[in-house]
């Protein structure tokens, strides 16, 4: 169902926008105060020659904006803002019938009160979502050692049995808080420092080497694994369900024809996870951030999978500034989803047939802090020896490492916000948004909305117009200062 968004965009559940709109300004001072898709459907234009509408002098001009068939859209909105009217929950409102929480910009002539549009920071989630995460590469945590690992607000321990199974449970006994990732592996079991009792990978104390017998409520915390694709996933539910299988298997991991995975790691300190998710829609921040110009860019979200599709080119006044391509005249072909809320399989193919796989995850250690995983494996080439392949595919792990940094720097200076003030080109974020709600509330809760299959397509016309124009301008200009100025 269409409600008012906080957004300057109309693209909730529709893709076909062809309405033609009116932009009302004060005639004075053409300060913006309101828009809408006909003055016959009620809005303020309506109410002009009534003399109910926000102003007695007015005059409009066109503006473009969307519509639904079916649903009547109106916009209202000052500098931003956006509110929809929707058959099925009434009629569009006026100026004055503007809620506070949608902090949109009118001009008052009655009053004389500004209202400046807020940025509405939120809070982070104190909840950490339901799901797979991996929390490395199984083979790292197969050396006969427990391994701490700070996830979920807590700290948990891994470690290998021996019958190679992996096993993770919460790092503190509940015996007197020994932290179980400074014991030792004594067999199946981990043993803590401090007393040495005996966990096993089920969450049950197995032995107390110095007591007669375990206490019968001897049971921590255990999160299920899994192995997929050389990595280890654990699952967290706050409800305590069962996990869910929806990790897919990668074609061809594991063979002679790729290489075996290049794996690097940062910690994020001050960011919540939702900030690199909220890439996937974002088209323009390639060209400013990542140095690649996007030529088409699509997303389509379903059920538990958020996928972009997108085809970039370097920028050619960057040359070897841009990390993750394929060679300054390249077009690459990405693919990259999102399965669960942390794992991401993107896979790129260049014009030349070369093919990749990046996969890019993440785990949360406190609401405001994250620790950020990717790997890279390459398809090798006809030709290609492994050593060959294995260093390619270093080579672009190096440079996806340094993408990562490009996007660190704006999230360790940037606010969180819970209100994006958005054009058109900026994608679908508030429905990635619900998308991604759906791992941070109980299953009942979950709605159709969050789940039901969702498609969009980032017209990249206008943005191509103006970056070639920007990419022009930047390398006639660099001519010039190379050659003094002299024509």
């Amino acid at each position: 169902m269409l409600t008012g968004l906080e957004i300057d965009q109309v693209i909730d559940g529709f893709t076909d926008a062809a309405a033609v709109t009116t932009l009302c300004s004060d005639e004075a001072d053409r300060v913006p105060v309101a828009r809408c898709s006909s003055a016959a459907v009620g809005c303020c234009c309506a109410g002009l020659a009534a003399g109910t509408g926000p102003a007695d002098s007015l005059q409009a001009e066109q503006f473009g904006s969307a519509t639904v068939p079916g649903v009547t859209v109106v916009v209202i909105t000052g500098e931003r803002g956006l509110r929809t009217s929707d058959p099925r929950t009434g009629p569009p409102r006026g100026r004055h019938d503007l809620q506070e929480d949608e902090m949109t910009q009118v001009r008052d002539d009655q009053t004389g009160a500004d209202e400046v549009r807020m940025i509405d920071r939120g809070a982070d989630p104190e909840r950490f979502a339901r799901g797979w995460h991996l929390i490395g590469l199984a083979r790292d945590f197969r050396d006969g050692k427990p391994h701490q690992v700070n996830a979920f607000g807590g700290k948990m321990v891994v470690w290998e049995d021996t019958k190679g199974n992996l096993n993770v449970i919460d790092s503190y006994c509940r015996h007197m808080g020994g932290d179980l990732s400074q014991g030792t592996i004594k067999g199946d079991e981990i043993a803590c420092p401090f007393h040495d009792w005996r966990w096993g990978g089920d969450g049950r104390c197995k032995d107390i080497p110095y007591a007669k017998r375990v206490p019968m409520r001897a049971r921590t915390q255990r999160f299920p694994t899994l192995v997929r694709n050389g990595a280890l996933f654990v699952w967290n539910d706050p409800e305590g369900g069962e996990p869910e299988d929806y990790i897919p298997e990668l074609e061809g991991y594991g063979s002679d024809e790729w290489t075996d995975w290049s794996w690097n790691s940062t910690t994020i300190e001050g960011s919540n996870c939702r900030e690199i998710v909220d890439n996937v829609v974002d088209m323009a921040h390639f060209f400013y951030i990542h140095l690649n110009q996007p030529l088409h860019f699509r997303n389509v979200f379903e059920g538990h999978v958020a996928t972009q599709e997108m085809s970039f080119k370097p920028r050619a006044d960057m040359a070897g500034q841009d990390y993750v391509n394929f060679g300054e005249e390249s077009v690459t072909e990405s693919t990259a989803s999102y399965y669960g809320p942390s794992y991401m399989i993107n896979r790129l193919v260049s014009d030349e047939g070369l093919e990749v796989v990046l996969i890019n995850c993440h785990y949360p250690i406190r609401p405001d802090a994250f620790v950020l995983q990717y790997g890279v494996m390459v398809k090798k080439l006809p030709g290609m020896t492994d050593e060959q392949a294995r260093e390619l595919a270093d080579q672009y792990g190096e440079g996806t490492m340094e993408t990562f940094e490009q996007d660190v720097v704006i999230w360790r200076n940037k606010t969180r916000i819970d209100n994006p003030l958005l054009s058109e080109e900026d994608g679908p974020v508030y429905q990635l948004r619900r998308w991604y709600e759906q791992f941070y509330v109980d299953r009942a809760d979950i709605t159709e909305d969050m789940t039901a299959r969702f498609e969009f397509d980032v017209d990249v016309t206008k943005a191509n117009a103006h970056w070639d124009a920007e990419v022009a301008e930047n390398l006639a200009r660099r001519e010039t200062s190379a050659t003094g100025g002299a024509r």
